[in-house]
């Protein structure tokens, strides 16, 4: 993979991680483009081609600026949408709404089984797409792609699951109930770092109680995004249902701030930073429109004196390292009782030399390089700022000479827990080692942070795994005992509290968040007693 033509790496370093416009279309040299290279013609069984258009909302468009994109080693051309595109869209949308609503929720499971089974045909393909665009390593990327095939699965039970109580009634003759409906459409704006993920969680769940999906993906990862629309296009179109049902629009802020703003869309789901989500947040908020934000995390383990290390060690690495740091649900402090400190310390640093960093698509790399190079420059600037405060460089530090984004995995030792560094979520792989007496300070610490979303202890006194769990223990949305924070199963809610948004995705009874509940009262006698004993004669 390293060894791609000379021409894309050479403009790889000259403009890597730019966008520019192209006046014609063809001017660029063939040869740079990756589909047109043999190593990379699997492309075209994902319906890619030298120019894709990033729009769809039933049919294919994009009169928007057209971009050679030159994104980590793919280099192709991309028509973004406008905003009377966007326009478009939502009409589209709308209408399909009206088809799909009046479909049986198990019927629309069908259809979502068919999605899933579509994905599995293409889940080789469609996971070196993300690993090529994103950067993770290839088995991560294929994972990915079977999460959305996991949740698919999930959806299409609970399509028969769904519905409301039958509720006692106080009054003679009555029937109380709760009767849930589609909320409508659905916008999903995704992250980088899950380009299939976050919209499989959202999308599968969102059709099956009835809804219709407008997406819009990453900026950067926007060849995924035509990918998977083009998969799931297939299946509606296979079935003769409108392709509208899940549209697309591929675009910067000002399509993400069109969505925040517009009233048709009645539920927005954001999945990116704490800085970006909070203005996402009040314009939706703005129109009292309904939100659900997925955003940052400043995860911890908390090891405990008894905690059995050969546990510790490889959940810490891999809740660490993997993706290179950049999942929300990354460790990135790791609080050790100051009796297990140096132990621990020194079996992860001797992990973390051990972690094979190479080219995502190697099968025996475990550690690939991070989506940008700002990503680079952040992560520069928290080692400073980390020793700056008092920490010590265990492990890494430094950015790694070689083609791409590449930093070493980073361990620093010696800071304050309330160190301003330690409670700033930095997307990169750096682990913040804390020390700890009392069971009281370490829980503290753990919520002491502005995000919630995941968290853990290694332990086995049953006591503290209680505590842990009850009020005065962790307050995330995730809550784990003896495994690492990141790696959440889909048959549970995901999502966190405080700065993290407080959404919930996936498995449990995320399915409410894409519904409107109703409370409905039925009078099925000849009488008309009123509620609470009122007489009003």
């Amino acid at each position: 993979m390293q060894r791609c033509l000379t021409a894309t790496i050479a403009l790889h370093r000259a403009f890597r991680q730019k966008t520019f416009t192209i006046h014609c279309k063809h001017t660029a040299a063939m040869s740079t483009l990756l589909i047109n290279q043999p190593k990379y013609a699997w492309l075209k069984e994902l319906g890619l081609a030298e120019d894709n258009n990033g729009v769809y909302h039933g049919t294919w468009g994009g009169q928007g600026e057209v971009s050679q994109i030159d994104s980590r080693r793919s280099k192709y051309r991309l028509a973004k949408a406008t905003l009377s595109e966007y326009e478009e869209t939502v009409q589209k949308s709308k209408e399909a709404w009206k088809v799909w609503a009046d479909i049986p929720a198990p019927k629309r499971g069908e259809i979502v089984r068919q999605i899933g089974d579509a994905l599995r045909k293409k889940i080789d393909v469609l996971g070196r797409l993300v690993s090529l665009e994103m950067g993770k390593i290839y088995v991560e990327g294929v994972g990915e792609v079977q999460e959305y095939i996991d949740v698919c699965d999930y959806a299409v039970g609970l399509s028969r699951m769904i519905g409301g109580p039958i509720l006692p009634s106080e009054r003679p003759g009555h029937a109380l109930l709760e009767q849930w409906n589609p909320v409508g459409l659905v916008g999903i704006i995704t992250a980088f770092n899950f380009p299939v993920a976050v919209y499989g969680w959202n999308n599968a769940l969102a059709l099956i109680c009835g809804n219709v999906c407008l997406w819009k993906g990453a900026p950067s990862t926007p060849l995924t995004s035509v990918a998977v629309t083009k998969i799931v296009a297939e299946v509606l179109e296979h079935n003769s249902l409108p392709g509208a049902i899940c549209s697309m629009t591929c675009g910067g802020a000002d399509v993400g701030t069109a969505m925040a703003k517009d009233e048709r869309v009645n539920l927005l789901s954001f999945t990116g930073s704490t800085q970006v989500g909070k203005s996402v947040g009040m314009m939706v908020q703005e129109r009292f429109g309904r939100q659900l934000l997925e955003l940052g995390g400043n995860n911890a383990i908390i090891v405990f004196e008894d905690a059995d290390l050969n546990l510790v060690v490889p959940s810490a690495v891999f809740a660490s390292v993997g993706t290179a740091g950049q999942r929300c649900t990354t460790t990135r402090r790791l609080i050790l009782h100051e009796s297990v400190h140096d132990t621990v310390v020194e079996r992860i640093a001797k992990a973390y030399k051990q972690v094979r960093i190479g080219d995502p698509w190697d099968a025996t790399t475990m550690y690939g390089p991070l989506h940008t190079k700002q990503a680079v420059e952040q992560y520069l600037a928290a080692v400073e700022k980390a020793k700056e405060q008092g920490g010590t460089v265990v492990c890494g530090g430094k950015v790694i000479d070689r083609p791409g984004n590449y930093v070493e995995p980073t361990i620093i030792t010696g800071l304050a827990h309330d160190a301003p560094i330690v409670h700033t979520e930095t997307f990169v792989p750096i682990l913040y080692v804390l020390k700890f007496k009392e069971e009281e300070e370490a829980f503290g610490w753990n919520n002491e942070v502005k995000q919630g979303l995941s968290s853990s202890i290694f332990t086995k006194d049953m006591g503290r795994v209680f505590r842990w769990l009850g009020p005065k223990g962790s307050d995330c949305g995730i809550v784990n005992v003896n495994i690492p924070t990141s790696g959440a199963e889909i048959g549970g809610a995901f999502g966190g509290e405080k700065h993290t948004g407080g959404g919930r995705e996936s498995g449990s009874d995320s399915w409410k968040q894409y519904m409107r509940r109703s409370t409905c009262t039925i009078n099925y006698s000849k009488e008309l007693p009123l509620a609470q004993g009122i007489k009003f004669e």
